[in-house]
């Protein structure tokens, strides 16, 4: 995965990813390969088509090793802002498991927002959360990741 001038791969940040089947799936289509970063905690039994990298049970293992691997047109899917920010940043393209794409002009808001919220959440005040995983949000997902790697696939050719 060293190499400059590879094919771009899909890294997933896997240890809470609903779509890795999905992934998996899709992907295969494209012929790209997939790589599920998942930390030692969550080893899979059942492992999805794909290459699986376990690392640390540290916070930020998956995180660091996907920033440490990814590069320009490679693909990855996560739900970690942080990380999706600093990917962004390098012409990397970025999911989040419902599908959205983020895009490095409104990382600074989606940045000060979650800051937001997180100071709130330190005084006390607590939202609901995250709404369910929905079936609208996986079909959000694959039409998304299709739509992204058929752009990849365009700029291969």
């Amino acid at each position: 995965m060293q190499n400059n001038n590879r094919k771009p791969i899909i890294l997933v940040d896997a240890d809470a990813c609903p779509v890795k089947e999905e992934i998996s799936s899709i992907s295969h289509t494209y012929h790209l390969d997939v790589y599920f970063v998942a930390s030692y905690s969550h080893v899979v039994k059942n492992e999805i088509l794909g290459t699986w990298v376990y690392v640390d049970d540290e916070k930020e293992s998956a995180d660091l090793y996907i920033l440490n691997h990814a590069r320009k047109n490679d693909v990855v899917v996560t739900q970690d802002l942080g990380l999706a920010s600093m990917l962004v940043s390098r012409n990397v393209y970025v999911l989040s498991p419902r599908g959205k794409q983020y895009e490095e002009s409104e990382m600074e808001l989606r940045l000060h927002m979650r800051f937001l919220s997180a100071k709130e959440r330190r005084q006390g005040n607590h939202s609901k959360g995250p709404k369910a995983f929905s079936l609208h949000d996986r079909e959000n997902f694959v039409h998304s990741f299709q739509k992204t790697l058929s752009n990849i696939a365009g700029i291969l050719e």
